[in-house]
């Protein structure tokens, strides 16, 4: 059963993102987009989409520090680990709630804005179903793993240890399989988030405008007052023929 969860979908969910993203890079590149709604309602987008955009770069900054960073690395920088728990427990409950409040007011307004709601697809609803569990369960791990709600749990020497292990190719199940139940239902549908992320509006995240960095200014011109207007004809009025 550890294989079956925490051996193989790392690699499938690995396979499916790097590949389905290279496939709609080629034959798709119309379709990279966030298919924009602004034109339709801007009061509640101008609110929600903030919150939940700074809210995830947040929370995913914090992933990275936390799976990626050893526990002995921050212990020998001089940040003892209850320290690193109370950060943890305020900047992910912070960015973790901020995030889960501007996904909510984004799921309102497209149920409640008409045009908006007429432009929801299926693989739409989908994403955000997948997305709310993800966040849901993220605030709930960080939570539970902080000890507000029952028994502290350090992560880092459980979810971060497999993590790790998956990139070297001998992925650490019984790690994972030790981890509490809410940081294996968090992963999993992270893991389940990822292998969609390719095929729904989230792709638009691995596009960085840096083209904008370089691109020519635009020129705006008045009309010359130099130039003698053309003098204007009435449509009844004969053309001068030579």
């Amino acid at each position: 059963m550890g294989i079956f969860l925490w051996g193989v979908p790392p690699y499938l969910t690995l396979a499916v993102l790097i590949g389905g993203t290279i496939w709609r890079y080629r034959y798709d590149q119309f379709g990279w987009t966030t298919r924009s709604s602004e034109l339709y309602e801007f009061r509640l987008l101008r609110i929600g989409s903030p919150l939940f955009h700074f809210g995830i770069l947040v929370v995913l900054v914090g992933h990275l520090i936390g799976l990626v960073i050893p526990e002995s690395w921050t212990t020998a920088a001089g940040l003892s680990e209850s320290a690193y728990h109370v950060q943890a427990l305020v900047l992910g409950g912070i960015a973790g709630f901020a995030t889960l409040a501007g996904v909510a007011i984004l799921v309102y307004r497209r149920r409640t804005t008409g045009p908006v709601f007429m432009a929801t697809t299926r693989n739409d609803k989908t994403m955000y179903l997948v997305l709310v569990a993800a966040i849901v369960t993220g605030l709930a791990a960080t939570l539970l793993g902080a000890g507000v709600a029952g028994g502290e749990h350090n992560y880092r020497v459980t979810v971060s240890v497999w993590f790790r292990s998956v990139f070297t190719l001998r992925p650490d199940t019984e790690a994972m399989a030790a981890a509490p139940l809410s940081f294996q239902l968090h992963t999993l549908i992270g893991m389940l988030l990822l292998a969609l992320w390719p095929f729904t509006r989230l792709v638009h995240a691995f596009t960085a405008p840096v083209g904008y960095l370089f691109r020519p200014y635009i020129v705006y011109r008045s009309r010359s007052t130099g130039l003698a207007p053309r003098p204007r004809r009435h449509g009844w009025e004969r053309a001068n023929r030579p």
